[in-house]
């Protein structure tokens, strides 16, 4: 399936408004292009105003849908205030992608404490307030859908990613949580789990993309088109470089698993007192 431009994507506003955040560069910047060639209006956040200008011209441009770029620091209070004011207020939006996030990879040991809660209130605390705003909105309608961004690095730790993991490894439960919440329902939640993706955010976190091996890292032009893929497939979890979906099947079945042998009021015998 391709998600990349046509004319017949060009009606605007024919799927209704979708929110991207973190838009002026990387995934956010595509997801909003194939957005647009799908034909819904965009409300882009990121806070370099200077790039969202540029973009949101572009793709009025080609796309003739209505774009509006808002300037907005999402690890901060009043950023995610002001986006999350939104959702109550315009019930034309339809779709949030969650896509802002950021990375500092590196021991822990090391790490400084204004980077790791920067991270923290960006990818958990800014995608959680933006989500149940959505939500709340999305409910009362019994329309809309969710997209969080987070990463395969949540299914896993790595030495020097203890607190980007974290951050994604919340993302992906917290999401598997309001899958549950809303089944049943019109409103639609998926998790995007992508592995190593071509974008600034390797310089932002300490490791050069020029240090991965280049065979295992997508273009963040197939990244999203694989992710929308999914998502027009309804798949909750989505994981754009997984071949096979049964491994996905056996996490789940192992972690029900955990979950199910945990449920007893007696300790594990190997933990016995003598």
């Amino acid at each position: 399936m391709s998600f990349h431009s046509d004319r017949e994507y060009t009606q605007a506003g024919r799927r209704g408004t979708a929110v991207v955040t973190g838009a002026s560069a990387g995934l956010g910047r595509v997801f909003a292009e194939r957005l647009a060639g799908q034909g819904y209006n965009l409300v882009l956040v990121a806070r370099r105003a200077s790039k969202l200008e540029e973009l949101a011209l572009e793709l009025r441009k080609l796309y003739e849908v209505v774009v509006e770029p808002i300037a907005a620091d999402l690890a901060t209070s009043e950023g995610v205030d002001r986006i999350a004011g939104y959702f109550p207020v315009r019930d034309d939006i339809t779709l949030l992608v969650n896509n802002a996030g950021t990375a500092t990879l590196g021991n822990v040991s090391e790490s400084k404490p204004d980077a790791a809660a920067a991270m923290i209130n960006l990818n958990v605390v800014a995608l959680t307030r933006l989500c149940v705003a959505a939500l709340v909105a999305f409910r009362s309608r019994d329309r809309g859908a969710i997209i969080n961004v987070g990463s395969v690095l949540g299914f896993h730790s790595l030495p020097i990613s203890s607190i980007y993991s974290g951050t994604k490894g919340y993302v992906l439960n917290f999401t598997l949580g309001i899958q549950q919440e809303v089944a049943g329902s019109n409103v639609k939640v998926h998790l995007a789990a992508p592995g190593a993706i071509a974008t600034d955010l390797w310089e932002i976190s300490g490791v050069p993309l020029s240090n991965l091996d280049p065979a295992i890292v997508m273009t963040a032009e197939k990244a999203v088109d694989a992710i929308l893929s999914g998502f027009a497939l309804g798949e909750s979890v989505i994981l754009p470089s997984v071949e096979s979906s049964e491994i996905l099947q056996h996490y789940e079945e192992a972690s029900l698993a955990l979950l199910t042998a945990s449920q007893t009021s007696n300790p594990a015998n190997r933990y016995s007192v003598p």
